[in-house]
């Protein structure tokens, strides 16, 4: 089933963008960098219910690392993007010492409550006398 088809089973196509922008990335990370070029995906609902946690799991022990690029160079910018566009990220060594697990979260900030809702609109301003 493809990412589009599960965030819309799970109510939350409106993060589908995101989701798959930052999927994309990941991927191209594993295509780039991992040998084999193989590599697990999974996406959950988080336990709040308002957004999910995508996986991206693969052989390599090597952890990938944001750096700020030169604008002009073809590639390097993947994790950026990914820290852009998403509400976390991060990474997991695998317990076995054979590879690792990126994953990211989006949330959709209109189910969000508590400390999740932290990027909620400000309240309109007071109307001035």
């Amino acid at each position: 089933m493809d990412e589009l088809a599960q965030l819309v089973l799970l109510q939350l196509v409106q993060l589908a963008q995101t989701a798959e922008l930052a999927l994309t990335e990941l991927i191209a990370n594993v295509v780039r960098h991992v040998p084999g070029r193989r590599c697990q995906t999974s996406i959950f609902r988080l336990p709040t219910g308002d957004g999910v946690r995508v996986e991206v799991a693969d052989s390599s022990t090597e952890s990938p690392i944001a750096i700020k690029r030169d604008e002009l160079d073809d590639g390097g910018r993947g994790l950026i993007l990914v820290n852009a566009v998403t509400d976390d990220w991060g990474v997991v060594k695998r317990w076995d010492g054979k590879g690792k697990t990126v994953w990211f979260e989006c949330v959709d900030r209109k189910k969000a409550t508590g400390d999740r809702a932290r990027f909620s609109p400000r309240p309109p301003a007071e109307p001035r006398p």
